[in-house]
């Protein structure tokens, strides 16, 4: 499911000429806030639910390079849920379909009152059972960072 599009920004560029690092940590960010959007946790729906999600962890691979003006597409798949919980991967695209970058994140639904862990209200609870779930966890996920010997 494609979550998010979007083209490389001028000012995402670095002195190497592609995309900073940082860069695609805000992409996935702004990946998030599509998914609150899809789910409806967008403003008004924060505002009537008293809800919103906080990220939790977040682990980010880099495959390839991507450059000013190009297309970019972030695609969406629910590993696991709770009641309060979202285990999320996203995958970053360029527009001829090869994968840029991985996101594996750890989101929690939050009490905008209390600022305190909640259950997720029940309309938002419908629309997370409706997202994709991958058969098989994709190949990126769960991985663990560490200098194999």
């Amino acid at each position: 499911m494609i979550i998010f599009n979007t083209q490389v920004a001028a000012e995402w560029v670095d002195y190497n000429g592609h995309m900073n690092d940082a860069e695609y940590a805000r992409v996935f960010s702004l990946a998030v806030e599509a998914l609150m959007d899809h789910i409806g946790l967008d403003e008004s729906g924060r505002a009537e639910h008293g809800y919103t999600i906080y990220t939790l962890e977040t682990h980010l691979c880099y495959q390839r390079e991507t450059h000013q003006g190009e297309p970019l597409n972030v695609s969406l798949a629910l590993l696991d849920s709770d009641a309060k919980r979202l285990h999320v991967f996203f995958e970053l695209h360029d527009s001829q379909g090869r994968q840029l970058a991985t996101s594996e994140q750890m989101l929690m639904g939050m009490d905008s009152t209390s600022v305190r862990p909640a259950p997720f209200p029940s309309a938002i609870q419908a629309a997370i059972e409706a997202l994709p779930r991958p058969a098989e966890p994709p190949a990126m996920a769960g991985r663990a960072i560490g200098i194999r010997r």
